[in-house]
């Protein structure tokens, strides 16, 4: 099967509850400096859970997606743990039915689960957060239908992204209260985008 398919997901879980375990210390230090400083614990937590409940994965996709995003609800509450969860039944649900899912709708699910956390996190684009890192790949994806090219323009999204935002203040979330002290500083949910990215084309 040349698109995605439940056993690709499986197989990705695995590289992003390391990658998510790796860059755990990294995301709870950028977290304190605008949050709790929990962003690497729940991270590696919902990616750990997920990666628990993958030997019993559906073959549908969609049901897929609802088992990581039941994972992300069973492994705590926090903003950015509901805000992922959000995004994998917006795929979920997407994606019902079927037993591989072509490449090509990568841009869709995208756009899918944007609209799904703009609408569950209450927030708008332009507010410096892991909403416009979603946008960013949805834009950048379209018209994309091969999983190497989609890699590659995902990570370079990653970076353009961070780069075009990192000098704007942070105006969502609790970030929102520091927001001259966010100024020059990465946003830390766009880079556990990052690292979600880089983990699975590792």
């Amino acid at each position: 099967m040349a698109g995605l398919t439940s056993r690709k997901i499986a197989d990705a879980v695995g590289r992003l509850a390391d990658g998510a375990a790796a860059a755990a210390d990294f995301l709870n230090a950028a977290d304190g400096r605008l949050g709790d400083g929990d962003l690497g614990i729940t991270l590696s937590n919902g990616w750990r859970e997920a990666s628990e409940r993958v030997a019993d994965m559906p073959s549908d996709v969609g049901l897929a997606f609802l088992s990581l995003a039941k994972a992300f609800q069973a492994a705590g509450a926090s903003s950015f743990g509901t805000l992922t969860a959000t995004a994998l039944m917006s795929a979920a649900a997407a994606c019902k039915g079927r037993e591989e899912v072509a490449w090509s709708e990568t841009s869709r699910l995208l756009a899918g689960a944007r609209d799904a956390m703009l609408k569950r996190g209450k927030g708008e684009l332009g507010q410096k957060s892991v909403l416009d890192i979603v946008d960013a790949l949805a834009a950048a994806t379209a018209g994309l239908d091969m999983a190497a090219p989609l890699a590659a323009i995902a990570v370079q999204t990653c970076e353009r992204t961070l780069d075009a935002f990192r000098n704007q203040p942070n105006r969502l979330g609790r970030a929102r209260m520091f927001a001259e002290k966010s100024v020059g500083i990465d946003d830390p949910g766009m880079l556990a985008v990052k690292v979600m990215v880089s983990a699975l084309i590792a």
